[in-house]
């Protein structure tokens, strides 16, 4: 990519949209580098009187209203990334492919793949088959609906003309049986037979329970759908006592939604402080800090023994043998893929459905992308990359060439409004590794390195250097020049800026 007069630079990999007269140095979404940027042709909208739709031009989210949001609920754009729409195109681009298409799961891997499938192709069938029967929704948008922020109309990704209208057959409340390869077909739970010349498998995960002993009492659920929210929400009272069961990002979430409905909110962490995988302890312990502000009781080293009651829970027993009262207990310890049919039927599954760069499973016509397929051994099992994996497979249903090579191992996160940057090795694992870290007001830095090359870091509240960081840890950026001099963290902060 060589600099010019571009006002717009669209992302090769993932479509993000960037305002400059040249293009970034990383993508912010998925982490691309410059050369993965070209000029865009796109232009802002002003406007026209009628407009009651924005479009977000990081993640395509559709916002109804007068005017745009100030930020993007589901990628945290913010309101200048929003462009007007006055009356949606029904134009599609040229593709190979004017078969039958059928997509098993309607989260977001599946719309994905529908939408890329239909903007590389106006020909051929598709069928959408959703074993929910509401419409297709955002799940990240779940707890803010459980927490009152958002009505439950603000929930679908598209409303159901927007199917119709694009030759797409959504199926709702219908479960499939059985994959048939041989005959390339699928056999939903009536008997009905939906014949296909190209399969994409979207079917996500489930939430995983542990095997506690007294998990079936009746007032224990976890938050995967719709419908456990609504359950949630008739069932909650103000004051009820509420116990939520893992502190990673679902469940601090779903805690901090009770607390805003006014119940009395305790938090179970197995491990020494929250989000461990993605944080290191002092991070975690500032969103600790953050999610007490809000209301929340937390616990940490608290494992699980059983669940406590008779029909109905009473509380949770903990291994050191202590006891948190509770009316109502919810599960979040992470999900487990849907990869039962794809087991049945033969195709090659290790946790998930094994896929090739193409997000080919290994049969030809059938594909797998989100949270039930596997590339190169990583179960991503988080919304941006099902999003990426589902545009990917539904362009090259349609007969283009698309490779996923993988994305960054990094999570940039809001967690119940703190913003939190995690990249990388950000913990040293002996002497050989250096690591800068300060804090000022209600900001936290760290960044690790090893041989004067950032190998990792930690972004709290304020997450504005996200960019520079993920181009130096990708590009493995010299800083011997600074390390040598003995910087700071803070004069790390600003050359990073400059």
């Amino acid at each position: 990519m060589t600099a010019g007069s571009a006002e717009l630079w669209r992302c090769s990999v993932c479509g993000y949209v960037h305002h400059g007269s040249t293009g970034p140095d990383c993508c912010p979404v998925c982490g691309a580098g410059p050369g993965d940027f070209t000029p865009h042709t796109e232009q802002l909208a002003a406007r026209p009187a009628d407009v009651g739709k924005w479009r977000c031009l990081n993640c395509n989210y559709i916002h109804d209203g007068p005017e745009a949001p100030e930020i993007c609920p589901v990628c945290a754009a913010a309101r200048d990334r929003f462009e007007a729409i006055a009356e949606e195109s029904q134009t599609a681009g040229e593709g190979s492919f004017a078969g039958r298409l059928v997509v098993i799961g309607a989260g977001i891997a599946g719309i994905s793949a529908i939408e890329a499938f239909r903007n590389s192709t106006s020909g051929g069938t598709v069928t959408l088959v959703s074993r929910e029967p509401d419409l297709p929704y955002y799940r990240l948008n779940l707890t803010r609906y459980l927490a009152g922020e958002i009505p439950e109309t603000d929930l679908p990704i598209h409303q159901s003309d927007w199917y119709s209208r694009r030759n797409i057959d959504l199926q709702l409340g219908a479960d499939v049986a059985e994959i048939r390869l041989e005959e390339q077909s699928v056999r939903l739970r009536d008997n009905t037979v939906v014949p296909y010349d190209k399969l994409i498998v979207t079917m996500g995960a489930h939430p995983f329970m542990p095997p506690i002993p007294g998990a079936r009492r009746e007032g224990l659920i976890s938050v995967r759908t719709v419908r456990d929210a609504k359950w949630i929400l008739e069932f909650l009272q103000p004051g009820m006592r509420c116990v939520v069961i893992g502190g990673g990002l679902l469940g601090l979430e779903t805690a901090g939604a009770l607390a805003a409905r006014n119940a009395d909110v305790t938090l179970l962490e197995s491990y020494d402080w929250l989000m461990p995988r993605q944080l290191n302890r002092r991070a975690g312990e500032i969103l600790q800090s953050h999610v007490e502000r809000l209301g929340v009781e937390v616990r940490k080293n608290a494992r699980s023994k059983d669940i406590l009651g008779g029909e109905r829970v009473a509380g949770v027993g903990l291994e050191d043998g202590d006891t948190v009262p509770a009316d109502l207990v919810i599960v979040a310890t992470g999900v487990r893929p849907n990869s039962h049919l794809a087991r049945r039927v033969g195709l090659v599954v290790n946790k998930g459905v094994v896929v090739d760069n193409q997000l080919t499973s290994s049969h030809p016509a059938v594909y797998a992308a989100g949270d039930v397929a596997e590339h190169q051994g990583v179960l991503y099992g988080n919304w941006s990359a099902s999003q990426f994996q589902g545009g990917i497979a539904g362009m090259n249903a349609a007969g283009a060439s698309a490779q996923f090579g993988g994305i960054p191992r990094a999570n940039t996160l809001k967690v119940l409004g703190l913003d939190l940057l995690s990249i990388g090795q950000f913990e040293p694992e002996d002497g050989s590794f250096q690591v800068l870290e300060t804090q000022r007001d209600a900001a936290y830095y760290r960044f690790v390195f090893r041989d004067e090359h950032l190998l990792g870091s930690v972004l709290v509240g304020d997450t504005s250097l996200a960019g520079p960081v993920k181009t130096a840890v990708e590009s493995r950026t010299d800083f011997s020049s600074s390390l040598l001099k003995g910087v700071s963290a803070q004069a790390f902060i600003d050359e990073l800026y400059r």
